[in-house]
């Protein structure tokens, strides 16, 4: 049988009402000449999964709960569910669209169903259109599904499933039983890891990623013990969601690049180093608007995956992405030495483990719009990690600088929409695409009120660089 394996299953053991685990995308397009309506979106979307059976299947719980769940068939399936037509009143803007995406990226996914949404947005300003997919962690693990709006840009890059097709009659109770218990035999350590549900199976999924998640171990042994520091950011989180688009111009930060960098310093700055030096003064603006104390030792931990496959034609799996844990240095003054320190962390992060990051360049020429499916597989290496080893997930995927489009309609904007862990009301996500760097910032509804304030202090902080003192490198 299909069956998850323990990262897969354990995103469905840890999920809570008021912490849904998938991810989301929104793509923002400029319709063609011809126009492009719904009914047409259905068409292309039913077109681009017919080769991926993982997106008409659901999920099937074990009798008692003795292995992990499987995937199953979904004999009704119904497109017409799962693809959607909203929109806002007309001509909405961005604030309206991301009210519509905090409202519907905080309702959890059905479980009875295949794990995935697709919505067609109408009614923004200048006749354009939005597609907003959500995917649970669970269905996008790379190998048996990319994610759907890496499907909807460019379908070819993507290998098909042979074995899609009519649906296969779902397994018996019995027969799943049966085949659980073979499966024990045949390897007696299942049935240590089956036995029980509730908390203890949680307390074994949490062991079992360790092990299973590529590259957490050896990530794990270089943060040590080592708590993440208090944290503004740290709250109980609520069922509702808060989400906010940032669009800055990706030459801003090559120019911060080169005029804050010089000699032989230039190859060690990156232009992510600058994305988190842009991050770091906003969360530090954003504090001192709160009236919460920032002194020179303030500082924030933030989880950052990073991509450790190129364009050679490596699957895009879980151990396409590592783990990198940087100290923001909230309470230093001056915008180039946050830069400066920024990049010397992520250095010495890099250079303690045995694997190299990518660059942008290679990231961007991986087939295929891989950006939405590098985003699910760095959030579930965020899932897979202890969330008090830091306070911040930030994603940030490099994506193809030239326009795309889909059915002759132009992506004109790309936002990704990242969850939130427990206790953590904040996560931002960040793809550059076409000369521009678009940041997907979401919080918690109730603790993160001042989300806009945050997402303001990004330009603000982007300007604090630009015009910054050349210093001492």
């Amino acid at each position: 049988m299909n069956r998850l394996g323990a990262l897969d299953a354990s995103f469905l053991y840890l999920e809570e009402p008021t912490l849904p685990m998938h991810v989301g995308s929104v793509m923002v397009f400029e319709p063609s000449a011809e126009g492009f309506d719904y009914d047409r979106f259905v068409a292309v979307v039913g077109d681009r999964i017919a080769g991926h059976s993982r997106y008409r299947q659901r999920i099937r719980e074990v009798p008692a709960r003795i292995d992990n769940p499987v995937w199953v068939d979904d004999a009704h399936f119904d497109i017409g569910y799962h693809v959607r037509r909203s929109a806002i009143p007309a001509p909405g803007g961005a604030a309206d669209l991301e009210d519509f995406i905090g409202r519907i990226m905080a309702r959890p996914l059905d479980r009875d169903r295949p794990l995935w949404e697709a919505y067609f947005v109408e009614g923004l300003e200048g006749g354009r259109f939005a597609v907003v997919t959500k995917a649970h962690q669970a269905m996008v693990d790379g190998i048996h599904a990319v994610d759907l709006a890496q499907l909807l840009i460019d379908p070819d890059a993507v290998p098909v499933d042979e074995r899609a097709g009519e649906p296969r009659k779902a397994p018996s109770d019995v027969r799943m039983v049966t085949d659980a218990l073979l499966g024990s035999v045949l390897n007696p350590a299942r049935v240590v890891r089956g036995i029980g549900s509730g908390l203890r199976d949680v307390s074994q999924t949490g062991r079992d990623l360790t092990a299973t998640a590529g590259r957490v171990a050896s990530t794990l042994a270089r943060v040590g013990t080592r708590p993440a520091p208090s944290s503004p950011l740290r709250t109980t989180v609520g069922a509702a969601r808060r989400y906010v688009m940032v669009q800055t111009d990706l030459d801003d930060y090559r120019k911060i690049r080169s005029r804050l960098t010089r000699g032989r310093y230039v190859d060690d700055v990156s232009i992510n180093d600058v994305v988190l030096a842009t991050i770091t003064g906003a969360l530090r603006a954003w504090m001192q608007t709160r009236g919460l104390p920032v002194t020179a030792t303030t500082t924030l931990r933030v989880m950052v995956p990073l991509s450790i496959v190129d364009g050679s034609g490596d699957p895009l799996t879980d151990n396409a992405m590592a783990a990198c844990f940087i100290d923001l240095p909230i309470g230093e003054n001056t915008p180039s030495m946050r830069l400066h320190q920024i990049a010397f962390a992520m250095r010495q992060q890099i250079e303690s483990t045995s694997v190299e990051g990518v660059g942008a360049t290679s990231l961007a020429g991986i087939g295929g719009f891989a950006p939405p499916t590098l985003h699910t597989l760095g959030a579930r290496l965020g899932s897979a990690m202890s969330r008090r080893l830091f306070n911040l997930v930030i994603t940030n995927v490099p994506g193809p600088q030239q326009s795309l489009e889909v059915e002759g309609c132009q992506l004109i904007e790309t936002y990704p929409v990242m969850p939130l862990g427990r206790g953590q009301g904040l996560s931002i996500g960040l793809t550059s695409y076409d000369g521009k760097v678009y940041y997907g910032l979401t919080g918690d509804r109730d603790s993160m009120a001042d989300l806009d304030v945050l997402a303001r202090s990004i330009d603000d902080a982007l300007a604090e660089l630009r015009s910054a003192p050349r210093g001492r490198a």
